[in-house]
């Protein structure tokens, strides 16, 4: 009987967090109930402990006083239900640097002058330091721009992109690595590069630079604790050597790299001294990585004498190749998502072309060294499935490395339909591709952390990895770009998106992301402190929705034509998405839709978002403001069912979104619930069963279906034709598509990786096989069969144990099997009506 899977903040022993009570959290094992739990405490070897704390809770909030660099081993051990004590179970953190002053390092960048419409090779820098006596090492390192650090030869740390993607003019991460393996006693050889990133580099749909600044900065500070405890501190200064002569000629995220490897770096010259423009802080986040590494599949000749790579997974990351060469003979790649019709790669479905530049270019330009060259990506990524090569000498061998943020699956699912299978898992890989630091919408041309992908895919995302700490840097950033009128954005970090999308932040659907994120976050890991940390936010957002209620105006704003009493409610002012990217043959889009206020969808969603915010209000215990939100959130509610009785937004429409949406949010008359569940129906029959939603409501639509009749979820879900789910899983690309036709979406101009469309893998979880966190140790297991399938299995590592549910069919029915974890409860709830409550163990119906 143990504590198994300690983590602290979501995290595995993090070194360098700067929360000061941190959230320490496990499971049980071998036993049915926790009856308490005991808590020891090392911090810098003095050790301090609770007493037995009677609860079944399986967390704990660090209390202990912290401080900077403070090192905390933590064990636990349980008790079980007849107070028997368990083996205790160890985990450790350390925090990182809580004060501003604490960073005593000066920001340094290249010796030369910057022309903002020139591009620079990579910066390279270096120190020579002396080292005796070490007992342990610190290093505390950041950039503006991405950063990679040797000491004496080998990497510290394994953040790829460092230091991450933050609004760097209000908070820029830094890293904390441990480095005492990499030191030796006497001299010591620390050597940094400093490429573009994020804040110089190309970034947004059309590739624009110097978004955040034109000078690119590094920032070291390298603590160095001997045996008797005396601390020597090497910092970034103007003592570093640099120079920009090493091989990394150029280094783009968007565009690629250009490689000579005849450079060497001379750091003939000498570091400038310049001036950081954020707050340090620590990213309490997973770190970007390289995780699974493919060989080709195919190798093709192409029609233009080129080889094409063809590694089949689509991902983000970036090549590794080996070749022997000679001197000056060149090696250019180009990676993309589609061939042409001579077999080579083409971009035409992710470039955007501005002023004359295509982005994103995704090359790699190599010039050999005579012998063996070994090449990988370091400063940049792509997303790709094929490598066209052009070389003038063989390669030995290529690689596709894919690069995402640590997010550790803790999921599984089968079923009897193969293609729902593959959908499942193309769901997964689009996540791992689009989650590079931020949510992104798709890795190649875009690469904008969308609000609305990311909360349409929560719980998708909750359901298949460990995906707080990554959420929780999503929300900081979401915050972080509030406007002082409490609207909140469609895109963060800010990306240097066009101009004319700027009157579309605070869109519903988008900007709501800052209310259901946290709000999913609490309901999937039992932890308020999203809404806690948040609430002024949520708060002023709440009045920004409230502000724009019975005003009408904008660019493409019609009056709405209600009785007064109503109209003080509806939302008809600015400009928002709308349901946004229903099929072509459903609504074809045009101009004005990035024009208009949606007052359809801005009412409802106004309606929906105010009622979660009251029950938020009402959780966290602040509820002075709770009788205002109901006001509106209340009359939005009768606005829209008012809006319902007139022409223009008549439920008499096969436009499924135009049912689904008020199903969903329960925001309809009992007469208009009872007509919109009818006609929804008889509009799936129109459209021969396929889907015909678009953005904000293809999430809903199982639930509003299973509800009705679950067979009608199975009839739309098992549905082979286009549009549809599984006609993208029976045309496998390896990923999900940003347009329902895929490769010939929008005459192929979209993205073949692009998750959104995959959020209704989280109902193959809560849905068909029933798993549902309904609040702290306690599931909902409601399995919802039919259809086609025969069988249907999913497992889900939950911050409270790993719960399993599954269901064969067979001539007698159904036949289920369940698995709950220790010490937690769960409802089951069979479809012939059965309910039962039990405790942890293994059941079968």
């Amino acid at each position: 009987m143990r504590a198994v899977n300690l983590k602290t903040e979501y995290l595995v022993n993090p070194i360098g967090i700067d929360v000061k009570n941190p959230r320490l959290t496990w499971n049980d094992e071998g036993l049915i109930k926790q009856s308490g739990y005991e808590i020891q405490f090392s911090i810098n070897g003095k050790t301090t402990s609770t007493d037995k704390i009677e609860s079944d809770r399986m967390y704990h909030t660090c209390t202990e006083s912290l401080s900077s660099r403070d090192q905390v081993v933590w064990k636990v051990r349980i008790y079980d239900e007849n107070g028997n004590a368990g083996d205790w179970s160890q985990a450790s953190f350390e925090m990182g640097l809580l004060k501003q002053k604490e960073f005593v390092g000066k920001w340094i960048s290249g010796n030369y002058k910057v022309d903002k419409k020139q591009r620079y090779p990579v910066d390279c820098f270096r120190k020579v330091f002396e080292a005796n006596n070490i007992k342990k090492a610190r290093l505390y390192a950041s950039a503006l721009g991405l950063y990679e650090i040797e000491i004496n030869g080998k990497r510290a740390g394994d953040f790829i992109l460092a230091p991450g993607f933050t609004d760097y003019h209000k908070r820029i991460q830094y890293q904390s690595y441990d480095v005492t393996d990499l030191l030796k006693e006497g001299n010591n050889e620390l050597t940094a590069m400093l490429a573009d990133g994020w804040y110089r580099g190309s970034i947004g749909a059309k590739g624009r630079r110097n978004t955040y600044g034109t000078q690119t900065r590094l920032y070291l500070q390298l603590e160095i604790t001997d045996k008797e405890g005396k601390v020597n501190t090497v910092v970034s200064d103007d003592s570093f050597d640099w120079s920009n002569d090493g091989p990394i000629r150029f280094a783009d995220l968007k565009d690629g790299e250009v490689y000579d490897a005849n450079m060497k770096p001379s750091y003939s010259g000498k570091a400038v001294i310049s001036k950081g423009d954020g707050t340090l802080k620590a990213s309490n986040n997973t770190f970007v990585k390289e995780h699974e590494h493919f060989s080709p599949v195919e190798v093709i000749k192409t029609k233009t004498g080129k080889i094409t790579y063809d590694f089949k997974q689509n991902i983000a990351g970036y090549v590794t190749f080996k070749l022997n060469g000679k001197a000056g003979q060149h090696v250019d790649l180009v990676m993309g998502e589609l061939l042409d019709e001579n077999n080579d790669v083409t971009l035409k479905n992710v470039q955007c072309v501005h002023k004359g530049k295509k982005s994103p270019l995704q090359e790699v330009h190599y010039i050999c060294k005579d012998g063996l060259n070994e090449y990988k990506g370091r400063f940049h990524f792509a997303g790709f499935r094929y490598v066209t090569v052009s070389s003038e000498t063989e390669l030995d061998s290529i690689e596709s490395i894919a690069l995402y943020s640590d997010i550790d699956e803790v999921s599984s699912f089968e079923s009897s339909n193969e293609l729902i299978n593959i959908f499942t898992r193309n769901t997964l890989w689009s996540l791992k591709s689009n989650s590079i630091d931020i949510p992104t919408d798709c890795p190649t041309r875009e690469r904008m952390g969308w609000t609305g992908d990311s909360q349409v895919f929560f719980e998708t995302a909750a359901y298949l990895t460990n995906y707080a700490p990554f959420a929780r840097k999503h929300i900081n950033d979401l915050f972080d770009r509030q406007w002082k009128n409490g609207k909140l954005a469609q895109i963060v970090p800010f990306s240097n998106e066009d101009w004319f999308m700027w009157t579309m932040n605070g869109s519903v659907g988008w900007a709501d992301a800052g209310v259901l994120i946290p709000y999913r976050y609490y309901q999937m890991y039992g932890d308020k402190r999203l809404l806690e940390d948040n609430f002024k936010g949520i708060m002023k957002y709440a009045d920004f929705m409230i502000s724009r209620a019975g005003k009408w105006g904008g660019i493409y704003s019609r009056p709405l034509r209600l009785e007064k009493e109503v109209a003080k409610y509806a939302v008809n002012k600015g400009q928002s998405y709308g349901e946004w990217a229903e099929p072509n043959d459903v609504k074809a889009f045009v101009w004005y839709d990035f024009a208009s206020p949606h007052p359809e969808e801005s009412t409802a969603y106004t309606s929906w978002i105010l009622g979660i915010i009251i029950e938020i209000c009402e959780m966290l215990g602040k509820t002075d403001k709770v009788e205002k939100l109901k006001e509106y959130s209340e009359g939005a509610k009768r606005a829209y069912q008012e809006m319902v009785k007139t022409d223009r937004f008549t439920l008499d429409t096969d436009r499924q979104a135009k049912h689904v949406r008020p199903l969903y949010m329960k925001l309809l008359t009992d007469q208009q619930d009872k007509y919109s569940r009818e006609r929804l129906i008889k509009a799936l029959d129109n459209y021969g069963w396929r889907l015909g939603t678009g953005f904000l409501s293809t999430p809903f639509i199982l639930d509003v279906l299973s509800d009705i009749d679950p067979e009608y979820a199975y009839k739309l879900l098992e549905n082979e034709e286009m549009p549809g789910w599984l006609y993208m899983a029976k045309n496998n690309t390896g990923t999900i598509w940003e347009g329902w036709e895929g490769p010939n979406s929008q005459a192929g101009i979209a993205s073949l990786n692009h998750y959104s469309k995959g959020a209704v893998v989280e109902w193959f979880f809560r849905g068909m096989c029933g798993i549902n966190v309904e609040s702290e140790n306690h599931f909902v297991i409601k399995p919802i069969v039919g259809g086609k399938e025969t069988y249907a299995s999913a497992s889900y590592d939950s911050i409270y144990g790993t719960v399993r549910s599954g269901w064969k069919k067979t001539e007698a029915g159904y036949e289920y099997e369940i698995e709950i974890p220790a010490n937690t409860v769960a409802d089951i709830i069979l479809p012939d009506g059965r309910k039962e409550t039990v405790g942890a163990g293994h059941y079968e119906y």
